[in-house]
């Protein structure tokens, strides 16, 4: 390939345009251009042709039409090592296009705006600038195409060492890239046309997922594994993926399995709250209208486990908070702020992550996918929710009091949380004991009875789906559990609420299931 002379450049980010452009044109090259690129140009002085000009063909239908003409895509896709291919362009008055410089319409920016009308998503779907990409790309033996304003110095950098040539192996780097944001930006646009459409079918025939790597990581789940995290680009809601790293070591795999585990508990909580995760589990949750007192709590149900644990909160870390998370090892602590003092306090621990969210908002919305081998299972995010326990059914034959009420509605939020089989007590606004993750529900009982590091008697208990037998109900009888707040729908419901009744305790149905495989 020989020296660049000629570019095109039609950018929607005009990020560092101007300069590279300037310095393109003192390496000799050519600049064409199109409506507002080039009006920026011209305005900083930078010569430019118009690709009009250029095509002899003006911009047409709002400029709808403007760089998909033969002159364009001749220029680019001519392979100059050929004769036909250079004759045929001699003949026809196509001078060749060796850099194009090309970022697309904003369909994502656009789209994630507050009313967004589907006229103004479609009108930003950029037809041109995926096309001249893709041409470049294909070519890019012959053809330098850069997508991101992020490599314009090195681009510059190589030409100027280069005698105004770039290496294909830059060249080979720069077309996958061009492939990887043009895969991207059809992916967005199919997912928000199968989210306008009226005809019932909610899972797309074929489903396009495309997510930006943000790190590699140390290693994946064990040492022996590679991993990297990704971002979801359309992400409008509070979440690890979008959070701040105000300090620490690197984010690990594990980390971040956690952080977002304790961050989507949290959430679920108006009053002030501390959710302690280990290894993907809660192990302390609390509520106070004292962030500190919520944190001990979280932490004193159960510290063996909370010791190196990752934990989130749903108001900004205080100082005072932040000096009782120091006195202690912990790994992560995420929240939607912290103050200045509180940032100061934690800075001697220089390995804690601290993870900045801004508001907790939650969209209410989104997919959940698992990978299985060869495939994905896909399906809604559980934002399933009981409003008001007030307002289920009561099946025993002691209604709660007003103070089991406020202690199951507490439960069963947590319990969401809960690896399955999953049981809870807890006292108020906060658990005193958690069972996770057993291949029978009696087994998590009992664990969450060996794990509360408070007193059980007088606690509601949650379980995360219907109890098959009495023999669970009758464990929480033995410690004191004193009311129960389940899904119900086992065949041996009767069983069960007679045994609640047998232990005079209080039972309500929610109706609804929180597996959490």
């Amino acid at each position: 390939m020989g020296a660049i002379k000629r570019a095109l450049v039609s950018v929607s980010d005009k990020t560092g345009v101007v300069d590279f452009c300037k310095a393109l044109v003192d390496q000799g090259v050519q600049v064409l251009s199109t409506g507002g690129t080039a009006k920026a140009l011209r305005d900083a002085g930078v010569p430019v042709t118009d690709v009009s000009e250029y095509t002899g063909f003006p911009e047409i239908m709002e400029g709808r039409v403007k760089t998909l003409h033969p002159k364009v895509h001749g220029a680019l896709l001519a392979r100059r090592d050929s004769n036909d291919h250079m004759a045929q362009a001699a003949e026809h008055g196509i001078e060749t296009i060796d850099l194009v410089v090309v970022n697309l319409y904003p369909f994502e920016a656009t789209v994630a705006k507050e009313g967004c009308s589907y006229e103004d998503a479609i009108e930003n779907i950029d037809i041109g600038g995926p096309t001249m990409l893709r041409s470049a790309a294909k070519n890019h033996s012959d053809v330098t195409v850069v997508v991101d304003p992020d490599d314009y110095a090195a681009v510059i950098k190589e030409m100027q060492g280069a005698h105004g040539n770039t290496s294909l192996d830059t060249r080979k780097r720069l077309a996958r890239k061009v492939y990887e944001h043009t895969a991207h930006y059809d992916a967005v646009i199919s997912a928000y046309l199968a989210g306008q459409q009226e005809d019932g079918e909610k899972f797309p025939r074929v489903l396009s997922l495309t997510y930006d790597r943000v790190q590699t990581l140390r290693y994946g789940e064990n040492p022996h594994q590679q991993g990297a995290f990704y971002r979801d680009p359309i992400q409008n809601e509070a979440c690890v993926g979008t959070a701040r790293q105000l300090q620490g070591k690197e984010m690990s795999f594990n980390n971040f399995l956690d952080a977002n585990s304790a961050l989507e508990a949290v959430k679920e909580f108006e009053t002030g709250t501390a959710v302690i995760v280990k290894h993907n589990n809660p192990c302390g949750v609390a509520s106070s209208d004292s962030l500190l007192e919520a944190y001990r709590l979280a932490r004193d149900t159960d510290p063996v486990s909370a010791f190196g644990g990752v934990i989130a909160f749903n108001r900004e870390v205080d100082v005072d908070t932040s000096r009782e998370i120091a006195s202690t090892f912990v790994e992560v602590v995420i929240a939607p702020s912290f103050s200045n003092a509180a940032v100061e306090e934690l800075a001697a621990k220089e390995n804690v992550r601290l993870l900045e969210t801004g508001p907790l908002t939650r969209r209410g919305g989104g997919m959940d996918l698992k990978r299985v081998v060869g495939g994905l299972i896909y399906q809604d995010r559980d934002l399933g929710a009981v409003p008001d326990v007030r307002k289920l059914e009561v099946v025993s034959n002691r209604k709660p009091t007003d103070d089991e009420y406020r202690a199951l509605a507490f439960a069963w939020k947590v319990c969401k949380h809960v690896k399955s089989n999953a049981i809870v007590y807890a006292r108020g606004e906060h658990a005193v004991g958690i069972g996770a993750g057993q291949m029978s529900r009696v087994d998590s009982a009992k664990i969450a009875v060996l794990k509360a590091n408070f007193p059980l008697e007088g606690t509601a208990m949650a379980s995360d789906a219907f109890f098959p037998f009495r023999d669970g109900i009758d464990a929480a009888a033995d410690v004191g559990v004193s009311a129960v707040i389940q899904p119900g729908g086992s065949v041996r419901d009767e069983e069960v609420i007679q045994a609640a009744n047998d232990h005079d305790m209080a039972m309500i149905f929610t109706g609804m299931r929180h597996f959490r495989h």
